[in-house]
This record gives structure tokens, sequence and C-alpha cells, in this order.
């Protein structure tokens, strides 16, 4: 009679994601894996195949929550440059009060396992894709509100907000003054003036 899962695999996964984003895929180990989840080495394979299978199916996990809380963020904001400060507000704070090495999850994935790992590399295009169609989407009401010019080039500004986004996550780790990096937010974002 086979066993029934005495674990929620969304609470997994986000408990891996949580793991693999402190220590980073080649330095988290099956029993680092065991030990943290507080599953057992059998069920961790029956449920996910393995590290390498849970730590995509964790950064899927994480990539989709990720999407649907900046499409749910912005679709709250009424300005557009106001809205996209605020948003990078969060990444800026982040720098100042959690720990300041553990940086972005998607940026980490990306210095640690591009170009070797070829469904990770897919899975970060999907994300910088779905990312900058969430930007253009916001920018795009941005002229309709009369806000941005229609002359602007909403696709390029959107690949690079994306840009900015990953860059402030990581130049927050190096210099995570938060009056400095706002400075450098107001300044890039006179794109859109």
């Amino acid at each position: 009679m086979p066993r029934t899962k005495q674990f929620s695999e969304e609470e997994v996964l986000q408990k891996a994601v949580e793991l693999f984003w402190r220590k980073g895929y080649s330095a988290t180990s099956i029993q680092d894996l065991v030990n943290y989840l507080g599953i057992n080495r059998a069920s961790l394979y029956d449920a996910f195949g393995g590290k390498k299978q849970l730590f995509d199916k964790a950064y899927k996990s994480y990539k989709k929550t990720n999407i649907n809380f900046l499409a749910n963020f912005l679709s709250k904001q009424s300005n557009v440059k106001k809205g996209l400060l605020n948003l990078f507000e969060f990444p800026i704070n982040a720098s100042n009060f959690q720990e300041s090495t553990r940086g972005c999850f998607t940026v980490n994935t990306t210095t640690e396992m591009i170009p070797e790992d070829a469904l990770i590399h897919e899975l970060l295009i999907e994300n910088k894709n779905e990312v900058e169609v969430v930007f253009y989407g916001f920018l795009k009401k941005g002229v309709e509100r009369g806000e941005i010019s229609p002359e602007k080039d909403l696709v390029k500004i959107a690949s690079f907000l994306y840009m900015m986004l990953n860059g402030i996550m990581v130049i927050g780790k190096v210099n995570p003054d938060k009056h400095y990096l706002l400075s450098i937010v107001e300044t890039s974002l006179s794109i859109l003036d």
C-alpha cells in the first residue's frame, strides 16, 4: 500500500527557496535539505526526484510568486513614476534590513548556474520576458493616462527597468546606503520624462 505524503509540497518548495537562496545551489547538500525541510531523504526523492529537480521546481514556484507580486503591486499604483519608485524601494529596504549577502534569488541563480544549466537558463529568460511584459503593460497605462509620452519606446524602457531592478539588488549588496540607491533610481526614472 503506497504511503501518503505527510507534507505540503508548496510549503516544502517555499522552504527550499529559502535554503537555496541563502546557501546557493552548489553549497546546499541533500542532508541540508533533509534537515531544513523536515522531510526524510526517501520522501524528498519520491516527491521531487532529487536536489536538482527540487531546485528547478522551487525556482519555478519563486518565479511565479514574484511575477504575481509585481503585477499585483503595479496594478495598484496610480502614477507610473511614483509606482516604480515605490517598487524599487522594496529591494533597497531589503538591502538595509535583511541579510545583506542574500541579494536576489534570480540574480544569484543566474550568476551561479549560467551557462552550464540549460533548463535554468530557459527559466531565467522566461522570467526576464514575463517581468518585461508586466513593466510594458504598466508603462502603456502611463501613456494612456498622459503620464508618459507616446513617443517613448516602451519595450526598451521595460527592458531597462528589468535591468535596473536586478542591478539595484546587486549594488545593494555592495553599498546598501538607502539615500545613494534611491538617488540612482530617481535619476534613472528620468527616462520617463
